[in-house]
């Protein structure tokens, strides 16, 4: 067998709803793209989304939303924490907007952040948190509103926004969770901004693409969107529907901003998913129930995906094998690619990637982070995946990691 890591879930609605956006004559931000961010924001029980061309130009659109970093009127002061357990786009939307990066540790044994290391971290530069939740799972929300608010005397605002939250902003990099919730509410509706992810390998695809939405009480939404519509679209006072009303040419431009915005071909393929998107989220929770009966008697660690607190997207199914180093593990990655099953690894820290460490940072400063990278395998995990394909996984996985473990 060949079995891809994670191929896109296409299918005919989706060919027909590309196609149909092609027909109209409407290709770019228009009317699918305003329906999408509509059924987002629905989804998610928020006002508002605006949808962008990425999750990271998403995630970065908060921050400039927030004020935050020196091209935005905030300082260079300015400190974003971070987890070092992450991808890259995590961490690089605080340096686009020139503020200060702080990378946290992770906890020992969890992929999630050390909190009484994030509390310790925050001082009166400090404006925002982006904590991610990984491979779809919630991270622990309750303990970081906490640890914002009993330092909320510390908060300087500096801008409407900020002043309307009242403390270090949560902006959490839900790349993973479309779909997930936490204790009851879905991701999108907890933080204070949350970015989404539609990129090909994501649970839902508008094969590149993101969406950002909010819950701010005391911000108008209608002004906020507006103000992320600016600056999507370099700062044009009219979008491109707007301009071809008859006598409509006119439009100024109100700040020197960016491009960044969603097309109609994306949102299009993007609805089609949402018509069948709960199927692709129940087949991905009995794909990881089936890897979970087996591999947990294995005794390899893997993730609570579906507890009494939370329920994941299912995005990705991360494990851990007791005992090996990296050496051992490329082993297994290699003997899986040789059986024709193609694995992964989520993440590589980033203070061992060459960009962090040319900022001063150093793996060494990061034992847990490390220790959770070295053993992580990471499983095929996707909706065109068979049942036969599923066995033939854990057949062969269980096999060449038993190898490890005696």
């Amino acid at each position: 067998m060949k079995i891809s890591f994670s191929p896109p879930d296409m299918a005919e609605l989706e060919v027909q709803g590309a196609s149909e956006a092609i027909r109209s004559g409407w290709i770019t931000t228009g009317p699918k793209t305003k329906e999408f961010e509509q059924q987002v924001a629905e989804y998610c029980n928020v006002n508002k989304a605006v949808c962008l061309n990425s999750q990271t130009a998403s995630a970065e659109m908060a921050l400039r939303l927030l004020g935050i970093g020196e091209q935005n009127g905030g300082s260079c002061d300015d400190e974003v924490i971070v987890p070092a357990y992450t991808y890259t786009a995590s961490a690089s939307v605080v340096c686009h907007v020139g503020a200060k990066l702080v990378l946290i540790d992770s906890q020992p044994d969890s992929l999630e952040m050390d909190y009484d290391t994030v509390e310790n971290a925050i001082n009166e530069h400090t404006k925002a948190i982006i904590p991610v939740d990984l491979g779809g799972i919630p991270c622990d929300y309750e303990r970081i509103f906490s640890i914002v608010e009993n330092k909320k005397s510390l908060f300087k605002a500096t801008s409407d926004v900020q002043e309307a939250i009242g403390r270090v902003a949560i902006c959490a990099d839900a790349a993973h969770a479309f779909g997930a919730s936490w204790h009851g509410k879905m991701v999108g509706s907890i933080a204070d901004f949350t970015s989404f992810s539609f990129h090909t390998v994501k649970n839902l695809t508008t094969a590149e693409g993101g969406a950002l939405t909010w819950n701010i009480t005391g911000i108008d939404d209608e002004e906020l969107y507006h103000q992320a519509q600016l600056y999507s679209l370099h700062g044009q006072s009219k979008d491109a529907l707007a301009k071809t009303q008859l006598g409509a040419w006119e439009y100024d431009i109100v700040g020197p901003w960016y491009k960044c915005n969603m097309t109609d071909i994306m949102a299009a393929i993007g609805l089609a998913q949402f018509s069948r998107y709960e199927s692709i989220l129940e087949r991905r929770k009995e794909i990881i129930g089936r890897y979970d009966v087996v591999f947990k008697k294995l005794e390899v660690m893997v993730l609570p995906h579906y507890t009494d607190q939370h329920r994941s997207s299912g995005h990705l199914y991360i494990t851990r094998v007791p005992g090996v180093g990296l050496e051992e593990r490329q082993e297994i990655i290699v003997k899986m690619a040789e059986a024709g099953i193609a694995t992964n690894v989520h993440y590589k820290p980033l203070p061992m990637m060459t960009a962090y460490k040319n900022m001063g940072f150093d793996i060494k400063d990061y034992p847990n982070a490390y220790k959770q990278f070295e053993n992580e395998i990471t499983l095929p995990l996707h909706t065109k995946l068979t049942d036969e394909e599923v066995d033939y996984v854990i057949e062969k996985y269980c096999e060449i990691v038993g190898e490890y473990l005696k």
